[in-house]
């Protein structure tokens, strides 16, 4: 069946299925369902301060389940300069295979020590050049991510339709494609625009497992595809959000000029864990892909992988009869 394919075989998984890594959501548990699953799960190392938590984390994995995971390294600025050899180091030593970046750049300065800890390599990103520049430095598979997509977009504005089969067209490793992926029918277009499989990031929000608070899901579950909208542009780092009383005057910010210092205290990480944690849904801000409004209902994670497996399998019987 197509769900078999040069991509469940370059990462030993049972579905064509990467879950979107999440800043303060990917953590063990949630990471753990979706390995479980069938899909690949992946650790945020971003969100590890101390790294006997992100060692722990990684044995926490392993030990609930045999199936592989793999840890995104972050290649955006942040506030806090990362040490992300360390990280690999730690991967390497915990017997982690599957490395994940995502950025504004392939990370030319860490191949090495990709290459000497024997890591498959998967870049995330939202342009056909930075895919190409990426296959060129060896990774061993790319994933694009188009305007639809909730978090990161980039500048660039070029849909999931159009950036799928343009980067599997320029290169010459599996393509897994992003932005707007909810359900059955959006894997199975987005495979058939050449993609060896989907990533999904807000459909897997509104799981059980996924640690946000039951209000934050409620209210995500009644939101429709007008609710989401670009904030940051102005600073370069344009992401896709839920639009909550927060966003809007982070929007009203920008439009006046206002730089990074003014927008901060709306989009913090501090702000987003508060209505994680308390369900208050304008303490901070949450990244949404314009398919939330696709979503029916809050399910375990192994719950929704089944069923969008089971949606594309039949939607392409149907397409071959």
């Amino acid at each position: 069946m197509f769900l078999k394919n040069e991509l469940t075989e370059l990462l030993g998984i049972r579905y064509p299925i990467l879950g979107g890594t999440m800043m303060d959501l990917s953590l063990a548990p949630f990471v753990t369902a979706i390995s479980k699953a069938g899909a690949l799960g992946v650790i945020a190392s971003v969100i590890y301060k101390e790294y006997d938590h992100f060692r722990a984390d990684l044995r926490a994995v392993k030990d609930a389940t045999d199936n592989p995971f793999a840890v995104n390294i972050n290649l955006f600025p942040m506030m806090e300069k990362l040490d992300n050899l360390r990280y690999l180091e730690i991967m390497a030593e915990e017997g982690v295979k599957i490395v994940e970046t995502s950025g504004f750049a392939p990370p030319e300065e860490l191949l090495a020590k990709f290459k000497e800890y024997g890591f498959t390599w998967l870049h995330k990103c939202v342009g056909v050049r930075y895919a190409k520049k990426a296959a060129s430095l060896g990774a061993d598979a790319v994933i694009v991510v188009g305007y639809e997509n909730g978090g990161a977009t980039g500048n660039l504005n070029v849909t999931t339709l159009v950036l799928v089969p343009r980067t599997v067209d320029e290169v010459n490793i599996p393509v897994v494609g992003g932005g707007g992926v909810m359900d059955g029918r959006a894997m199975l277009a987005v495979m058939a625009l050449g993609a060896s499989g989907v990533i999904l990031g807000t459909r897997l929000m509104l799981s059980e497992e996924c640690p946000i608070h039951s209000d934050l899901k409620k209210a995500l579950l009644q939101a429709n595809e007008l609710d989401t909208d670009i904030i940051m542009r102005s600073v370069g780092f344009a992401h896709r959000i839920w639009m909550n009383s927060r966003a809007k005057e982070a929007q009203q910010i920008e439009n006046s000029g206002g730089g990074i210092a003014e927008l901060y205290p709306h989009v913090s990480g501090e702000a987003a864990r508060e209505m994680y944690e308390t369900g208050d849904l304008d303490a901070g801000t949450v990244s949404c892909s314009q398919a939330i409004g696709l979503a029916q209902k809050i399910q375990p994670v192994e719950d929704i992988i089944a069923e969008i497996v089971a949606d594309a399998e039949a939607r392409a019987g149907q397409l071959s009869e």
